[in-house]
C-alpha cells in the first residue's frame, strides 16, 4: 500500500477543481470514473486496497436539480448507493488495519424545507425536490460512521454567474467556491465530529450575486419556478452559529 492520503472524490466537479487548484490541502488523490467508480463496490474496494486512505473528502453527486427529477433512479444511484458504497468500505477498513478514517460529506441546504430560513442543524429535515431527499439518504449512511462530518452548504462560482435575471424574493446563505475550499481546510485542522452548517449571512439571491454581476436583473421566485419542473424554495437561509464557533477553534 502508498502512503496516507486523501481521497477527493468528484474532483472534476466545480467543487472538487476548485479543491484540486487551492493548492490548500495537501497529498489529495482524485481518481477519474474508471479508477474509482463509487457506484460499484468491487471498484472502491479496490481502489481502497491500493491506497491507503487517511481523509475522504466526499464530493461526487448528481447535483443538477433537473436531471435528479427525471432521473431519480440514477440520482438514487449516485448519491445514496454510492455514498453507502464508500461507508461500507469505510467501515471494513477501519476494522481491517484498526486505524480511523476521517470522511468529509458535502451535503446541501436542499435537505431542510426551503420555507421558513434560519435552518439550524436540528430543525426538521424535508427536503423539497429529489436531489434534496438523495442528499439526505446519503447523511443517513454517513451517519454510521465515527468519524465523520457533514458540510451542509450551498456554493456558486463568482467568476462564472451565467444567468440574467436572479430573484429579489429567494433567500439563502451561498457562499464562493473558494470560501467553502477554506472552510474544508479549517474542517480537517479540528476534531468536529457530526453535522454543521456553513454558510453567508441570510441575502436574496439578486442581492448575492449582484454584487459579482452588476447587469444582473432582478426578478421573482415566481418567474423562475414556472420554468422549472421541479420545486424551488423561498428561504433555505442557515443559522451558521455552530460554524462561527468551530472555525475560530485553534
Amino acid at each position: 500500500m502508498t502512503s496516507s492520503n486523501i481521497l477527493l472524490t468528484g474532483g472534476s466537479g466545480k467543487l472538487g477543481r476548485h479543491i484540486i487548484n487551492s493548492g490548500l490541502i495537501q497529498n489529495i488523490l482524485h481518481p477519474p470514473k474508471d479508477v474509482l467508480d463509487i457506484t460499484e463496490p468491487t471498484s472502491v474496494k479496490n481502489f481502497f486496497e491500493r491506497e491507503q486512505i487517511s481523509v475522504v473528502i466526499h464530493c461526487a453527486a448528481l447535483a443538477r436539480m433537473r436531471i435528479c427529477e427525471a432521473e431519480p433512479c440514477r440520482a438514487i444511484a449516485i448519491n445514496i448507493v454510492g455514498t453507502s458504497n464508500l461507508v461500507k468500505q469505510l467501515i471494513e477498513t477501519e476494522k481491517r488495519y484498526d486505524k480511523k478514517i476521517r470522511f468529509i460529506h458535502i451535503s446541501t441546504d436542499g435537505v431542510y424545507p426551503g420555507v421558513r430560513g434560519n435552518y439550524s442543524e436540528k430543525d426538521e429535515t424535508i427536503p423539497y425536490n429529489v436531489y434534496g431527499w438523495t442528499k439526505l439518504g446519503a447523511e443517513a449512511a454517513v451517519n454510521a460512521l465515527s468519524n465523520h462530518c457533514i458540510i451542509r452548504t450551498r456554493f456558486f462560482d463568482p467568476n462564472q454567474i451565467e444567468f440574467e435575471e436572479s430573484a429579489t424574493d429567494i433567500f439563502t446563505s451561498g457562499m464562493p467556491l473558494d470560501d467553502l475550499v477554506k472552510a474544508i481546510q479549517r474542517i480537517l485542522a479540528i476534531d468536529f465530529v457530526g453535522t454543521v452548517n456553513i454558510g453567508n449571512p441570510r441575502l436574496s439571491d439578486y442581492d448575492r450575486y449582484r454584487a459579482y454581476k452588476p447587469s444582473l436583473k432582478p426578478c421573482t421566485r415566481e418567474d423562475i419556478a414556472k420554468c422549472l419542473p421541479f420545486e424551488i424554495p423561498w428561504d433555505s437561509s442557515m443559522d451558521c452559529s455552530l460554524w462561527e464557533g468551530l472555525s475560530l477553534q485553534r
